[in-house]
């Protein structure tokens, strides 16, 4: 058993080793491909520490913000509104107009019951119809009176009829005269009765007091009104209107800031609701009196010229202006802080940030306003920027914002 052990051997001139060298080349081509990838991160900046940055947007401004002297906020308020109610209580039957009508001063725009008014004023106007009836009769009994009386003088100057006949007639004669100034009175009053029953049918109209818009309905078909409002469920107005033609803004104004602001002074109006336009206007009034509890004084500021989006009761801000705005100045601008402009090469550039980098962009630059500086070409309103420190950064550094 020793003897056949010792005579195992391992053959080892025909063996072959090629697998084992196959694997060392890969290790090889693996290792020489990680340090290429490696450089290849390196070389774009992926190994290097991420910039800190603090961050600017490019925005659209105006010229005047260069020669605005104050700035306020208010609303818009119509200098002529009105709560339309009724003059009499009673219950609304019909209702024509709906938020953002259009009504004409004098227009019906409601109607109360008025069965019961409707009925006094046909009342009234036979009355009226009674009364020149009897006012007819009246002048026809004062016309054969008269002929008789008169005839009566003649016959008894001929000594044909006695006295008391004279006196009878002329008795006939006095009471007709009376019947007629009385059935003229009754026709006076036939007639007033007749005005104050068309008075209180119109009381049961509502009409529209000026041209303007309806903004609220207050009231609705089936709901009791009255001008005072003090019953259970009773509405005291049933629409709410506005003339739109006369809508200001009314800001306030500091007290410490009211010598900065003048009668007739030109100004520029931003509505919140419509960021894009800028509306002209003037300081149509300053109210000759202060708000104790918020130290301000009100000024009202007209539109130079109205426009159909503007509504009562937006928010406003009202630049105060030295002068007036040319036409040339009413185009906005793109501008940005002038402190996320660098020199490189000879040229001005901004770093646009896109995602965790940033792209170095040259750009034209304009003059300064306000703050600002304007910028011509090569970066659009809502771009973002970087805005320090701009020295540790070039095109392409990957960064990170304080926000992140």
């Amino acid at each position: 058993m020793a003897e056949d052990l010792s005579g195992l051997r391992i053959d080892k001139t025909g063996g072959d080793y090629r697998p084992r060298r196959r694997w060392k080349r890969l290790a090889w081509w693996l290792g020489g491909a990680c340090v290429a990838l490696t450089a290849v991160l390196a070389f774009k900046g992926l190994f290097s520490p991420r910039v800190e940055v603090e961050t600017a947007v490019v925005s659209q401004v105006y010229p005047s913000q260069s020669f605005s002297l104050l700035n306020a906020s208010g609303y818009v308020v119509a200098q002529r509104k009105s709560a339309v109610a009724a003059k009499t209580t009673g219950r609304l039957v019909w209702l024509g107009v709906e938020e953002g009508s259009r009504v004409r001063g004098g227009q019906v725009i409601a109607r109360l019951e008025n069965e019961d008014v409707t009925a006094n004023r046909r009342q009234a106007a036979a009355n009226l119809v009674n009364s020149r009836a009897v006012l007819a009769q009246a002048e026809a009994e004062l016309k054969d009176a008269t002929l008789t009386f008169n005839r009566n003088k003649e016959l008894l100057s001929q000594g044909v009829v006695a006295q008391a006949d004279l006196d009878a007639s002329e008795a006939r004669y006095k009471r007709a005269v009376a019947g007629v100034a009385a059935g003229r009175a009754a026709i006076d009053a036939a007639r007033a009765a007749l005005r104050g029953a068309d008075v209180a049918v119109d009381y049961t109209l509502i009409r529209a007091p000026f041209d303007g818009v309806v903004l609220t309905k207050d009231a609705d078909v089936g709901d009791i009104v009255t001008p005072i409002g003090a019953a259970v469920n009773a509405k005291a107005a049933v629409v709410t209107m506005a003339d739109m033609g006369s809508l200001q803004v009314e800001a306030d104004v500091s007290e410490s800031s009211l010598q900065k602001v003048r009668q007739g002074q030109p100004c520029e109006i931003q509505l919140d609701a419509l960021p894009e336009t800028r509306f002209s206007g003037t300081v149509h009034m300053i109210v000759p009196t202060a708000d104790r509890s918020k130290a301000t004084v009100l000024a009202k500021v007209r539109f130079d010229r109205l426009d159909s989006r503007i509504l009562p009761e937006m928010s406003a801000r009202v630049a105060f202006l030295q002068r007036q705005v040319t036409a040339d100045e009413k185009r906005p601008r793109t501008a940005v802080n002038p402190a996320a402009v660098v020199k490189r090469d000879n040229r001005d550039c901004i770093y646009l940030i896109a995602g965790d980098r940033v792209k170095e962009v040259p750009v034209t630059v304009g003059r300064r306003i306000g703050d600002q500086v304007e910028i011509l070409a090569g970066a659009k309103a809502g771009d973002k920027v970087a805005l320090k420190p701009l020295e540790r950064l070039k095109d392409g550094s990957r960064i990170k914002t304080a926000e992140k």
